[in-house]
């Protein structure tokens, strides 16, 4: 299938066949685990580059520094990596965005190998590294979902976040074991596990031009251009207090973690006592995979969302309970079970009811609103450590998110919000309420409930 073509889960000539098994999807599976090596680099990355610029440079600030550095490069890129991935080949820009991830990373033992290394340098790499992230995100979910039948769509995105999650749990001691190996071999880890997801990219052929490229045209002609997707967004009713819910979880939950670990450190919790604490949201996340159906079976999304949302508002204070590091485990175990089903929730009600000449800008606008939280939520904890107690602090963070939670709370739209129609039904609550007016008859045709999951 060329790089231009419309994917389909099942063969030509067979649309009336049932499409092929996901584990028997050679492009699904073969893009899934160019992507979870690539995932699996990145979180060796987050850890492996602090500690090196640390061991550089003996400085705190500058480890912090390299984090602080790549997230921005992400969230300003951010949106124009959306317009790229509606504007141009979107096969072309991953395997790009891959191989310069890749040279970046293959850059660095180079450099130690020549004593040429500097904070600089690795400075750098953080700018090319987050600037990477912010163009290949919006293309790996749209690459997945592209060679996927709608109906097994929610199973696929299922396998996704396993994927998420296992390389979220794996990458801190993978990080941990490699350094002890020599200060370059994480740095030849991620540069081959780019190497990975560049040759899964150039094996398997995935539409590589949105559908309806007039469309795609009109719309990148539009006054706003790249910010197109947070104008769709601020149209719907249902997205708006939907994103804010997600906003405030990611902005706690960053918030926690530097109050948490002082917490069990004064307890006299070691450092592996503390890592295996605060893992437990991975493992829960991971566990959380296989519950993405019967949740959403069991509630619609807005009711979902918000019961995620306040089962997590006490989780600042589990240190302060009996048990210490084991109830920070079970706590975040718990939250962590929910992700993964909230992760699809948005896939379902956001991403799946845009045209896909626009879906790309609305992919990376619904990331920078989710993510925008994180650098304030982690520099907000060290502006309450250094006024407050670590127990305040952890107080302060759990009022705090209750009280952003309370208007969302209110939204009767939210409450009420039912999933997305099955194949073959009418539009339902969240269609309308994520309906943009301006979309033209073409793209409301290529948006039929037919297609979506």
């Amino acid at each position: 299938m060329s790089g231009d073509s419309t994917s389909t889960a099942v063969e030509p000539g067979q649309q009336g066949a049932p499409p092929v098994p996901l584990r028997r999807n050679l492009r699904f599976q073969a893009l899934w685990a160019g992507q979870a090596c690539a995932t699996l680099g990145m979180r060796v990355g987050d850890t492996a580059y602090p500690l090196l610029v640390l061991a550089l440079t003996d400085s705190p600030t500058a480890a912090g520094a390299f984090g602080a550095v790549q997230m921005t490069a992400t969230l300003l890129l951010g949106i124009h990596g959306g317009a790229v991935a509606d504007r141009f080949d979107r096969r072309r820009v991953l395997i790009t965005a891959d191989a310069a991830r890749l040279l970046a990373s293959a850059s660095v033992p180079a450099a130690m190998a020549l004593h040429r290394l500097t904070l600089v340098h690795l400075l750098l790499v953080a700018v090319v590294v987050g600037a990477t992230v912010a163009y290949s995100g919006p293309l790996r979910m749209l690459a997945l979902r592209s060679v996927v039948a709608p109906e097994q769509l929610t199973q696929a995105l299922a396998q996704e976040e396993a994927r998420m999650s296992g390389a979220s749990l794996a990458g801190p001691p993978l990080a941990g074991f490699l350094l002890g190996l020599g200060h370059a071999v994480p740095f030849l880890g991620t540069a081959l596990a780019s190497v990975a997801a560049v040759v899964s990219a150039l094996v398997v052929r995935f539409p590589g031009r949105p559908e309806q490229a007039g469309e795609s045209a009109a719309a990148g002609s539009r006054p706003g251009g790249a910010l197109e997707g947070f104008r769709y967004l601020a149209s719907a009713p249902l997205l708006r207090p939907a994103l804010a819910v997600l906003l405030v979880i990611n902005l706690a939950g960053t918030a926690l973690v530097l109050p948490v670990m002082v917490v069990l450190r004064d307890q006299g919790t070691g450092s592996a006592g503390i890592g295996l604490a605060l893992a437990g949201e991975a493992l829960g996340a991971l566990a959380g995979t296989v519950l993405v159906s019967r949740l959403h079976r069991l509630a619609g999304p807005g009711v979902l969302l918000l019961v995620t949302a306040w089962i997590a508002v006490p989780v600042p204070l589990a240190p302060l309970l009996p048990g210490g590091a084991a109830t920070v485990f079970v706590a975040l175990f718990v939250v962590g079970a929910g992700i993964p089903a909230l992760r699809v929730m948005i896939d379902l009600l956001v991403f799946q009811q845009v045209p896909d000449a626009l879906r790309g800008r609305v992919i990376a606008a619904t990331i920078t609103l989710i993510t925008a939280g994180m650098p304030a939520g982690t520099f907000g904890s060290g502006l309450l450590l250094d006024h407050l107690s670590p127990t305040a602090a952890l107080a302060a963070v759990s009022g705090l998110f209750a009280a952003a939670l309370l208007p969302a709370t209110a939204s009767r739209t939210l409450r009420r919000a039912a999933w997305p129609a099955a194949p073959g039904t009418e539009g339902t609550e969240i269609s309308k309420a994520a309906e943009v007016p301006e979309t033209s008859d073409a793209a409301a045709a290529a948006e039929t409930p037919g297609a979506h999951p």
